[in-house]
């Protein structure tokens, strides 16, 4: 029998996140948990409560009676409590100055994109929260606790953009590479066909949006049925692979670690679209271009100090990403001297 919990906000945010989505598994993905992780969590969270709150079938998960009647109550508690936490940020930055909160997944373009952020505007209080789910940012995004945050999303895989929310391509279509051990057969290779990695196992992170589907795809289509190993903790990650004993997937701006290679893979197999996302009227029209300028550019400056993903792009006379494309954009209203009116400037 599962201990039960004392009851905390982030358990009511859990059953909101199950009856919003209508399912455990994407409930999971939207709160940037595993799927085994969360049962395990409903179940101690009825354990408390003395009754259960959702049957599970075919078709999904759907509130008893005793959740409708929580829900009911626990909707109001996770709003205050996120209203709070807003107000309680608002009243520090006003404190402090003004203040920028970006997401984004995690890789080498955080840094580098919050480097030039800091550069460009010295005064603000900038921070960063790094997710590995996309879907987890346009949540965080979508109830005012980001200004805006890089996504990716798998080909084929696109990712649900809450109401409110806007997105801008900052590269269509970026390979994905594998990382695998610098004494491996195929390291010695510019460019790696997935049938050369036939006898070895893949690592997935299970908290990534769809990585591990994207990637199962593209080994069917292939003709093969490796084992997949789940596996969270990077550094964990990084050590297996250069053990010889798994190969990942990794961003073509990725650097190897010790004992590694990063290898492009042959046709392409899998691919991933970065965005720029953010709230609609969070921030001017200016303050966007600015910021996605700054990501534009540290992502070609990596592209280019990585020979690897240099070839790719030369190969492809893609030396720079596609221009912008521009999803939802916002109304802006403009006052008598033409000044955009109801968002946040963060000039320097």
């Amino acid at each position: 029998m599962l201990p039960t919990v004392e009851l905390e906000v982030r358990h009511l945010r859990a059953l909101c996140a199950i009856a919003d989505t209508g399912s455990v598994r994407k409930a999971a993905l939207q709160l940037g948990m595993t799927q085994p992780s969360l049962t395990t969590q409903l179940r101690r969270i009825e354990g408390a409560i003395g009754g259960v709150l959702f049957t599970r079938g075919q078709t999904g998960s759907r509130p008893t009676p005793l959740g409708h009647s929580v829900l009911s109550r626990a909707r109001p508690i996770v709003a205050e409590m996120t209203a709070l936490v807003m107000a309680a940020r608002d009243a520090a930055c006003g404190m402090g100055g003004m203040c920028l909160r970006l997401g984004s997944v995690g890789g080498p373009l955080v840094t580098a994109w919050l480097r030039r952020v800091h550069r460009r505007l010295p005064g603000t209080d900038t921070t960063i929260h790094i997710e590995v789910s996309s879907a987890a940012l346009l949540q965080l995004l979508a109830t005012n606790q980001l200004d805006v945050a890089l996504v990716e999303e798998p080909a084929g895989f696109p990712l649900h953009l809450p109401p409110g929310l806007e997105r801008r391509v900052l590269v269509a279509c970026e390979p994905r590479f594998v990382a695998l051990a610098a004494g491996h057969p195929a390291a010695a290779l510019p460019c790696v066909a997935l049938s050369e990695l036939v006898d070895d196992s893949w690592i997935v992170d299970p908290t990534a949006d769809h990585e591990c589907a994207a990637l199962r795809r593209a080994l069917t289509a292939a003709g093969l049925n490796p084992r997949l190993l789940q596996v969270r903790d990077t550094a964990t990650a990084a050590d297996l692979v250069a053990s010889g004993e798994a190969v990942r997937l990794c961003q073509p701006t990725a650097e190897p670690t010790d004992g590694t290679v990063v290898r492009p893979l042959r046709g392409d197999p899998l691919t991933a679209q970065l965005s720029l996302a953010s709230r609609s009227g969070a921030l001017s029209i200016t303050e966007i271009d600015a910021l996605y300028g700054d990501v534009t550019d540290a992502h070609a400056d990596l592209a280019h100090r990585s020979t690897g993903y240099r070839a790719w792009l030369e190969r492809r006379a893609e030396i720079r990403p596609p221009a912008p494309a521009v999803l939802r954009a916002p109304a802006v209203r403009l006052s008598p001297t033409g000044t955009p009116q109801g968002h946040r400037h963060l000039s320097a």
